[in-house]
């Protein structure tokens, strides 16, 4: 790894920690959104514009309607900032995506690692959740891949929260552009969520402890399938420095995760909006 990678790490690293130490700039992980809605057109963009600048570099202030908990019946806007840091095709950070280094990459495939930081739940933010505990914050490394089948981009990858809900979950996931331009993009596509069954009982199970202190029933939530969803990211660029992107997906919570005593509402659904700065 030559001197200026290290270095440019660092600066991401450091920028990472001043986003994660201000609450407003977290968004709840995880989300209804889709994992390829984080970074929709990115695999494209090789493709048809050719070598990337060495820097790209976009930041604004974002509105995020999502439920107060997975499974929730309530919503929240959070408002925080929205940036989005890439070097040439080698490093990123996002507030989407992570901290991450794209380690294979050509103009069809990106396969790549990253270290994104799960929210957990806190017990106080809905009366369904008072008694079973808080699940803490936790970093999650992922390991994706994505190869254009153009139009189509196909998508996968897993991660393991290190602490929190402390399990495997991955995504299956296909996009496609829908309506574009040299300024208008729409993106659209459908995603599958797997998780393991550590993952699941820690995020829709009812243990016996918290049946005491909760009055909810005891509940085993085993691993599988635990939701599908459909999304669309709109991306419009309003002139050489300025753009606007939207985001609306909506999720069914499947197997134990709809069964859940926690499980209020079985569709779930979340809706972005951000205004970009290039620089």
């Amino acid at each position: 790894m030559t001197r200026f990678i290290r270095r440019t790490l660092w600066m991401l690293l450091s920028l990472a920690a001043v986003i994660w130490a201000c609450p407003q700039a977290r968004a709840q992980t995880p989300s209804p959104m889709a994992e390829w809605q984080y970074s929709a057109g990115v695999p494209l963009q090789s493709l048809f514009q050719g070598t990337p600048p060495d820097w790209q570099i976009e930041v604004g202030p974002a509105a995020d309607l999502q439920p107060l908990y997975p499974g929730a019946g309530k919503y929240r806007v959070e408002i925080g900032p929205d940036i989005d840091v890439r070097y040439k095709d080698q490093v990123f950070f996002s507030t989407g995506e992570g901290l991450g280094v794209n380690l294979l990459i050509d103009k069809t495939y990106r396969i790549g690692a990253s270290l994104g930081l799960d929210m957990g739940r806190q017990a106080d933010s809905a009366t369904r959740l008072h008694g079973t505990g808080d699940i803490g914050y936790a970093p999650v490394p992922k390991l994706f891949a994505e190869y254009v089948i153009f139009p189509v981009v196909l998508r996968a990858d897993v991660r393991r929260a290190l602490g929190g809900v402390d399990g495997f979950a991955g995504d299956l996931s296909a996009y496609l552009p829908v309506c574009c331009n040299d300024r208008f993009f729409v993106f659209v596509g459908p995603s599958a969520t797997f998780v393991d069954d550590t993952y699941n009982r820690h995020e829709f199970g009812i243990s016996a402890t918290q049946h005491l202190r909760s009055g909810l029933p005891r509940f085993n939530a085993g691993g599988g399938l635990q939701s599908t969803g459909i999304g669309a990211n709109l991306t419009w660029i309003l002139g050489d420095q300025w753009l606007l992107e939207g985001g609306v997906t909506g999720q069914r919570l499947l197997g134990d995760a709809a069964h859940s005593p926690l499980t209020q509402a079985r569709f779930q659904y979340d809706a972005n909006f951000s205004v970009g700065y290039l620089f």
